[in-house]
């Protein structure tokens, strides 16, 4: 079952703080779900594929305590190992991803990453 956007946890102002200066506009009134969701360490939620079914994925990632640490995501897609797929960022940069999740969640979509997550899991842009 995917995630709704009712069961994120917001966190605290005084969590956010650290992550404040990486984050501009309207970003920052979603950070408390973005990293609500980040301190999961998981998501399951569904891939869009133009003109067919959405292929079904869950994500694992490691949590850490601050912004510049790296995050390493695990994506497998439709409970098949031989499709699994991992990539290490910097935290910041994986919570900035995560928006998109809870952008598409508050709209009653799907969990889901963007495209431009997808390319950098992919290694497309290398």
């Amino acid at each position: 079952m995917s995630l709704t956007f009712e069961e994120i946890k917001p966190v605290n102002k005084s969590d956010i703080g650290v992550y404040l200066p990486y984050y501009q506009g309207t970003k920052r009134n979603a950070l408390p779900y973005a990293i609500g969701l980040y301190k999961r360490g998981n998501l399951e939620g569904e891939r869009a594929i133009e003109e067919g079914e959405s292929i079904p994925f869950i994500a694992t990632w490691n949590v850490s305590t601050l912004p510049a640490d790296l995050t390493r995501c695990r994506l497998q897609f439709d409970d098949d190992a031989d499709l699994s797929y991992e990539i290490t960022m910097a935290t910041f940069e994986f919570v900035d991803f995560l928006f998109d999740v809870v952008v598409s969640l508050r709209h009653k979509q799907p969990a889901d990453f963007s495209k431009s997550f997808y390319r950098k899991l992919l290694r497309l842009d290398d």
